[in-house]
């Protein structure tokens, strides 16, 4: 079987897809295009949040932010081990954006509701968020559930907790699963554990986030790198998985 070079694995020994019958993917900036403008929407939030739980200017804030999430890997996990803050209040007030700028895409819709067997979305946000968005994207109805960072105990990706409970909630052999995900960083773990990793990333950079979170990362931890998700189902994945 022909597959296109946007199809070939990045090792010779990265995992395909033949054993694959869970299919887990990340929500921001990996279910929809940066031209969506979800993320810069809620990374405005999140700021706002920080200039007035802390008086601060908007410059301030965004510099406490950034460093905020370079330790503690989230804002919010930041903001709940320094100021106790409510992590519910805190999701409502970053994920209260503009959904207008979503479109229904159809073609990862076809795509997703075409892979045979379960799946899942895995996030460091609401469920009420994810499903909002994939709601827009006409996704939604194609998803067994949705993991979110209240069920992950409010521990973010990439510890290595949230993955295990992720997998055991749902009793997901992770040797049999795929995930999708556009940080590279958050997928070491998901390789380690057995699962087959795709790396999503930007066709043009984003300027609303950091290098780092959109480096096409060629590393042993990263099977396959995409910059078109249902393109990659599609040509990709459907292929090795056809009767």
């Amino acid at each position: 079987m022909y597959l296109p070079e946007a199809c070939r694995l990045t090792t010779p020994d990265a995992r395909g897809f033949d054993r694959v019958d869970t299919w887990v993917f990340d929500l921001d900036n990996t279910l929809y295009p940066s031209d969506a403008m979800v993320w810069p929407q809620v990374d405005e939030r999140i700021t706002l949040y920080v200039m007035r739980l802390y008086g601060l200017d908007g410059i301030s804030a965004r510099a406490l932010q950034k460093h905020f999430y370079h330790r503690y890997g989230t804002t919010l996990k930041a903001l709940m081990i320094e100021e106790g803050v409510d992590p519910h209040d805190f999701l409502d007030f970053a994920h209260d954006i503009d959904h207008s700028t979503i479109r229904l895409d159809a073609a990862l819709g076809d795509a997703i509701e075409r892979l045979p067997g379960r799946k899942l979305i895995l996030t460091n946000g609401s469920r009420r968020h994810a499903e909002r968005v994939a709601e827009k994207l006409g996704i939604l109805r194609h998803f067994e559930d949705v993991f979110d960072i209240a069920a992950a105990d409010f521990v973010p990706k990439p510890e290595r907790s949230t993955y295990e409970r992720f997998l055991d909630r749902h009793g997901i052999d992770p040797t049999r699963a795929a995930l999708f995900e556009d940080i590279a960083r958050n997928l070491v773990v998901p390789h380690d554990l057995g699962m087959a990793t795709v790396l999503v990333v930007p066709k043009i950079a984003d300027p609303y986030r950091e290098a780092f979170e959109q480096a096409a990362v060629q590393e042993p931890h990263i099977d396959h790198i995409t910059d078109d998700l249902a393109g990659f189902l599609e040509h990709c994945v459907l292929p090795v998985k056809a009767p």
